[in-house]
């Protein structure tokens, strides 16, 4: 095992996310690489210091009692107007009752798919999974995809602004096939799951959080993305913001 490798499964060793080979190949190399040993002990450390209850602050108890106080006071309603007010609330709940119930069932889908995408991301950071095809050039990755999907996903070369493309992969989410375009910020991979969908819209980009992992999910032109990674909240937007713009580029060009 390559310290590489080694540095990109430190988080899942301390949070106990790793197989038990996996565990015994990483602390077989930190037994032997006194860099990521070092690496490591920073790293629990961190956890620790950002574990310690002195860093919580509890708010006063007069705090809640000075906000309760600044709210508006409800009025007294007659008990005619209060009848007319749970007769319309219960009208409203009637007719909204099946759209709620599609709105739960539409987050919990997609609450499951990025479930699926975060384990498919850990998945690749296990030794010899994270690339199918290894290459830094975007005309050598996106033509190995032709053929092995209904639809290629795009491929762009971000090196300049900072994204270092590594190459691409085929994963499985949500019981098919898609593609997987690898990059890397430092130390730091970032999956780009790409997968085709009916809908045309531009959905905004969104951040989610899971395991501790940052999740970027947007869609565009058919398309859904996924950009999954261990960098801060704000890299991965940035990430996604140049990614989008070259995309639009690309298009429009």
């Amino acid at each position: 095992m390559t310290c590489d490798e080694a540095r990109l499964l430190l988080h899942a060793l301390i949070d106990g996310e790793l197989d038990a080979g996996h565990v015994r190949e990483v602390e077989a190399h930190i037994a032997t690489c006194p860099a990521c040993a070092a690496e490591l002990a920073a790293q629990r450390e961190m956890k620790r210091v950002l574990a310690d209850a002195s860093l919580r602050y509890t708010a006063p108890s007069t705090l809640r009692a000075r906000i309760e106080a600044s709210l508006p006071q409800p009025r007294l309603q007659s008990r005619r107007a209060v009848l007319r007010g749970f007769a319309m609330g219960s009208a409203v709940s009637a007719l909204a009752a099946t759209g709620l119930v599609a709105i739960v069932l539409r987050q919990d889908d997609q609450q499951r798919i990025l479930s699926e995408v975060v384990s498919a991301h850990l998945r690749s950071l296990q030794a010899g999974h994270l690339t199918d095809v290894v290459s830094t050039d975007q005309h050598t990755v996106k033509p190995w995809f032709n053929g092995k999907l209904d639809v290629a996903p795009p491929v762009i070369d971000l090196t300049a602004q900072g994204f270092t493309l590594v190459g691409g992969r085929l994963d499985y989410i949500d019981a098919r096939a898609i593609g997987a375009v690898v990059y890397r910020r430092r130390q730091h991979i970032i999956n780009l799951f790409v997968s085709q969908t009916a809908s045309a819209e531009h959905r905004p980009p969104k951040t989610q959080t899971m395991q501790g992992f940052n999740c970027r999910r947007w869609g565009d032109r058919g398309l859904n993305f996924w950009a999954v990674s261990d960098i801060g909240a704000d890299e991965l937007a940035e990430f996604v913001d140049k990614f989008e713009t070259a995309m639009k580029a690309n298009v429009e060009g």
